[in-house]
């Protein structure tokens, strides 16, 4: 009875580190092999793991129970034989003196899979320290691939004339003429026009951009109308002609910033707002490619270079 007595006793002690583990998520079917690092503390043979010489972006994750672990951009060549990183996400290795008395071995926190040790002191980069890892303690997720396909909001007086002059820059899909920011949802134009509904005619212009970047349809839309005009846009006068540039994330609103200073720098005292986005609703299909359907040039907008 006595080796069961000692078999029980050891599963648990180690139930309270791994009880919440249990409880929130499943841990993966692990092979002999993967066992035999992973639960027994094995080591693989050096040169051997697949993320040796491996160095594509993305996230390292515990092989047993999913935890992110290690980024990519902290990983590097130590020339060991195994997966180096001079660096950890936060909170996710444990460290135990090893059983050598000598080593420290690394856990996942989480579950506390078997990953390797951490060694300090060997200079290999500037942070000093070096987790040696095993590749088969490891799952790779890849960097996400981000669509080049995105979309910009301008509002510059008659939505027509914005349309038109966006549409035709190399590397936009599409130019939608529309409504933005305001507090009236699904808003018609006579809304738009006669009520108040706080939004302003706007322009949403989906584009490639792996062809055209974000500043460049920026500048583009500060030369096809007078971002100087306050409350309008040539004949065109009140609040739903404002002069608007709707940012979707803190780098368009930068570049934005930017490009104002520039032209403020050139003497133009820009009117143009700078708001974060709000929903776009698209304008009634008769406001959609207005001049390439009467044939006509816009008359209330023109291209002058101030770049």
């Amino acid at each position: 009875m006595k080796p069961i007595y000692f078999v029980l006793m050891m599963m648990m002690a180690a139930l309270p580190i791994f009880a919440d583990v249990w409880a929130d998520r499943p841990l993966r079917a692990l092979t002999l092999q993967e066992r035999h690092v992973i639960i027994d503390k094995g080591t693989e043979r050096p040169f051997s793991g697949q993320y040796d010489m491996f160095f594509k972006e993305g996230i390292y994750t515990c092989k047993q129970c999913g935890a992110p672990l290690y980024r990519s951009e902290d990983k590097f060549d130590s020339g060991c034989g195994w997966p180096a990183f001079d660096d950890e996400i936060t909170g996710a290795i444990k460290r135990i003196s090893d059983s050598d008395g000598q080593r420290t071995e690394i856990l996942c926190a989480q579950c506390g899979a078997h990953l390797g040790h951490v060694f300090e002191g060997e200079a290999l980069t500037p942070k000093n320290i070096r987790h040696c890892v095993n590749s088969i303690s490891l799952e790779f997720e890849p960097k996400a691939v981000q669509s080049p396909i995105k979309k910009a909001y301008f509002a510059g007086g008659c939505f027509w004339g914005v349309e038109y002059y966006l549409e035709q820059q190399p590397g936009v899909i599409e130019a939608v003429t529309g409504y933005m920011g305001g507090h009236t949802k699904n808003p018609t134009y006579k809304e738009v026009s006669y009520t108040n509904t706080g939004h302003v005619e706007t322009v949403e212009v989906t584009y490639d951009a792996s062809k055209v970047d974000f500043e460049t349809l920026a500048r583009l839309f500060f030369e096809i109308h007078d971002p100087t005009q306050q409350n309008g846009q040539g004949p065109d006068i009140g609040a739903q002609y404002r002069s608007v540039i709707f940012y979707s994330n803190e780098e368009e609103k930068k570049t934005v910033e930017k490009l104002i200073a520039l032209l403020r720098a050139k003497g133009f005292d820009v009117a143009t707002k700078l708001r974060a986005a709000t929903p776009f609703y698209k304008a009634e299909a008769y406001h959609q490619d207005y001049y390439e359907h009467k044939g006509k040039q816009p008359c209330c907008h023109g291209y002058v270079k101030r770049f």
